[in-house]
C-alpha cells in the first residue's frame, strides 16, 4: 500500500472546461478516502488522473512518494473497480480473476495462490466455475473487486461501484467492501455521488463542487461542522433547512430573527462560534437540520413550557410517514434556495422536520416545534463560509 497525493492538480479539457481546479489533497497510506459531490463536480476525473486514464494539465500526482504524471497506467501499480463490472462474459469467475495476472506473465502457482486467496476473502470459492451471466449483481461486483485484489496493488480506485445494484444489495456490498478494505489495509479512493455511502464508508470524505475541493475531514466532522453553505446543504438527508436571518441582541441575549420567528442562540453555541458577535445587527444564513426539530407535544411538558426562544409555530403542508420516522413539511419565510437542486415554484419556502412516528401532526394542523438551539449553523450570506471563530 502507498499514500496518494495531489499537489495543486488541475484538469482542463480542450473546450476550456476546468474539471478539476488546483486540487491539494493527501490520501494517507491504508486510508479509505471517499470523493463525494454532485454530478460534474470533478470527482471521477480526479480518480482517472490517479489511474493515468486522464492526462494532468497542471500539478503533480504522487503514489508512494513518486511522481507518476508521465508513468503509464499499467506501471502505476493501482487497480480500478468500475460500476459496470467489466467482466469477460465467456470466461468463468476463476478465469476472470486470473486473466490480468496471466497478461503479466506470473507463474501458475502464484496465480493460483492469489486467485484462491481473493476467492476466499470474497466468499467466491463455490462460484469459480460459473460464468458472469449465472451470477447475481452482488456476486459480479465481488468478482470485479477480486480482479483488483489479485493484483495486490498499492492502491484501489473505485468509481461508483455500487450504482448498478438495488438498494438492499447496495447496503450488503457496501459492508463487504469496508470489511475487505480493513482486512487488506490497501489505500483506497472511492468515488460516489451517494452521501450515505460517503458517510458510512470513508475514514475521511472529500466534498467537491465545480472541480474544487470544498472540505475534507472525518464524516462526522463534515456533518457537524460543514465548512460552507454548499457542504451543509449537500451532506445530510433531508437537506439542511436554510433561511435568511438577522442577528440582534435583546436583554443581553443574541437572537436570530426570520419572518415571524425568533430563536434565542444558546450561550454554549455562541461561545463555540465567537465570530457570530461580529454579525450583530446584520443578516446571516441560518441552518437547521431536520432532526434538530421536535414535536413539542411529544416533549416533556415542563421543558416545552420553558422553551422561550426555542420554538417555531407553523402549519403542516405535507406529512410523509416513513415508518421509523415522519417528515413534516411546513412553510417558512425567506428560506434560502437549495444550491443542489434548482427550486421549483415556492419550494424554496418549505422547511422539513424529521419527527418521531408518534407525532399526530397532519396536513393543515398547527404545529409547535422545539428547536435544538445548541446545534444551529450559521453562514456568511456573501461568501457562504461557515461563521465560526
Amino acid at each position: 500500500m502507498a499514500a496518494v497525493e495531489f499537489q495543486d492538480v488541475s484538469k482542463v479539457f480542450p473546450d476550456g472546461t476546468r474539471a478539476v481546479d488546483s486540487l491539494d489533497l493527501e490520501i494517507r497510506e491504508g486510508e479509505f478516502m471517499v470523493f463525494v459531490g454532485p454530478s460534474g463536480c470533478g470527482k471521477t476525473t480526479a480518480l482517472r488522473m490517479v489511474a493515468g486514464l486522464e492526462e494532468i494539465t497542471e500539478g503533480a500526482i504522487l503514489i508512494g512518494g513518486d511522481v507518476v504524471n508521465d508513468v503509464s497506467p499499467k506501471d502505476r501499480d493501482v487497480a480500478m473497480v468500475f460500476q459496470n463490472y467489466a467482466l469477460y462474459p465467456h470466461m468463468t469467475v476463476q478465469q476472470n480473476l486470473a486473466f490480468g495476472l496471466k497478461l503479466r506473465k506470473l507463474k501458475k502457482t502464484e496465480i493460483g495462490r492469489r486467485v484462491s486467496a481473493a476467492a476466499a476473502t470474497l466468499g467466491l470459492g463455490d462460484q469459480l466455475g460459473r460464468k458472469p451471466r449465472a451470477l447475481s449483481g452482488g456476486q459480479r461486483q465481488r468478482v470485479a473487486m477480486g480482479r483488483a485484489i489479485v493484483r495486490e496493488p498499492r492502491a484501489f480506485l473505485m468509481d461508483e461501484p455500487l450504482s448498478n445494484l438495488d438498494a438492499k444489495l447496495r447496503i450488503q456490498v457496501r459492508a463487504e467492501i469496508q470489511k475487505i478494505q480493513r482486512t487488506l489495509g490497501v489505500t483506497t479512493i472511492y468515488v460516489t455521488h451517494d452521501q450515505t455511502e460517503a458517510m458510512t464508508m470513508g475514514d475521511r470524505i472529500a466534498v467537491m463542487r465545480g472541480g474544487t475541493l470544498q472540505q475534507v475531514d472525518a464524516p462526522e466532522r463534515v456533518y457537524e461542522r460543514p465548512a460552507n453553505q454548499f457542504v451543509a446543504g449537500f451532506i445530510g438527508s433531508p437537506a439542511m433547512n436554510m433561511v435568511k436571518a438577522r442577528l440582534s441582541r435583546v436583554d443581553g441575549r443574541l437572537f436570530a430573527g426570520f419572518g415571524d420567528h425568533r430563536l434565542a442562540l444558546d450561550d454554549e453555541l455562541v461561545a463555540q462560534r465567537p465570530g457570530l458577535r461580529a454579525y450583530e445587527g446584520s443578516e446571516v444564513i441560518l441552518g437547521i437540520r431536520p432532526e434538530e426539530l421536535k414535536d413539542a407535544a411529544l416533549d416533556d411538558a415542563a421543558r416545552a413550557s420553558e422553551a422561550s426562544g426555542r420554538t417555531l409555530e407553523t402549519v403542516v403542508s405535507l406529512r410523509e410517514a416513513l415508518g421509523s420516522e415522519v417528515l413534516i413539511h411546513f412553510p417558512i419565510a425567506e428560506a434560502v434556495a437549495d444550491e443542489i437542486v434548482e427550486p421549483l415554484g415556492d419550494t424554496n419556502a418549505i422547511f422539513v422536520a424529521r419527527l418521531e412516528p408518534q407525532t399526530a401532526a397532519r396536513e393543515g394542523d398547527r404545529l409547535r416545534l422545539l428547536v435544538d438551539t445548541k446545534r444551529l449553523h450559521f453562514f456568511d450570506p456573501e461568501t457562504g463560509l461557515a461563521i465560526a471563530v
